[in-house]
């Protein structure tokens, strides 16, 4: 009996231990599990991403991208054809922030499901090279935290977008704090404009911060650039 109530008494603390270690980390980055599944996630869509990286247009797109002699045109026709193709959940690119640290695939879609994986694309709003705002999503203190330090954005830094068919240079105009359903924030204002949106504070669903950025470079890359 001595023996069966020391060994509880040893799991009890092993157990004690490592929740005020998972609540630490949580606290100070974030929450472990929930990053170990992510990295998984991210690993296969870093494959997926490969893919379509890799895929060669049709003969149908080839025959019209070699009508479009402009680089801007062929990117928005190959966008057009991105967003056709791609499902929910499914990669479309990936976002570079230098300033953070950040760099992860994006999938399509802002479902909890699509944000487990990595940030997301909402699919009411523009991809890059289209007119109109990209808007993207993401977690900040679980599932890789992507949007961890968004805060730290200041006016003049740099996020990148690189997608299969051109790689897009956004620079941040401004953050701001709103309540969840400003949905104004995402709405065209008459230029390209990228809007990163997370939940704020941390640990906190109470509002959201915004990130805008406007667009400065596009450079065609892949089939946009042949």
């Amino acid at each position: 009996m001595r023996r069966a109530l020391r060994v509880l008494s040893t799991v009890l603390i092993a157990a004690g231990v490592l929740l005020v270690a998972d609540a630490g980390l949580t606290l100070v980055w974030q929450e472990p599990v929930s990053a170990l599944v992510a990295r998984i996630e991210q690993s296969q869509l870093e494959d997926q991403l490969a893919g379509l990286d890799r895929r060669a247009p049709s003969a149908v797109e080839r025959a019209a991208l070699h009508g479009l002699r402009d680089a801007d045109r062929r990117m928005a026709f190959l966008a057009r054809a991105l967003r056709r193709q791609v499902r929910e959940g499914d990669a479309i690119g990936r976002i570079v922030i230098p300033t953070i640290g950040a760099r992860f695939v994006v999938v399509q879609g802002t479902a909890a499901g699509d944000l487990r994986r990595g940030p997301g694309h909402y699919p009411a709003t523009s991809l890059p090279g289209l007119p109109g705002t990209v808007a993207i999503a993401g977690h900040r203190t679980t599932y890789l935290a992507p949007f961890h330090d968004v805060n730290d954005l200041r006016p003049g830094d740099a996020i990148r977008l690189e997608m299969p068919y051109g790689v897009f240079t956004y620079r941040v105009q401004r953050t701001r704090v709103v309540e969840p359903g400003a949905t104004w924030v995402t709405r065209d204002v008459g230029y390209p404009r990228l809007v990163l949106t997370a939940c704020h504070p941390l640990f906190s669903a109470a509002q959201r911060i915004v990130v805008f950025a406007r667009l400065v470079d596009a450079v065609p890359r892949g089939a946009a650039a042949a």
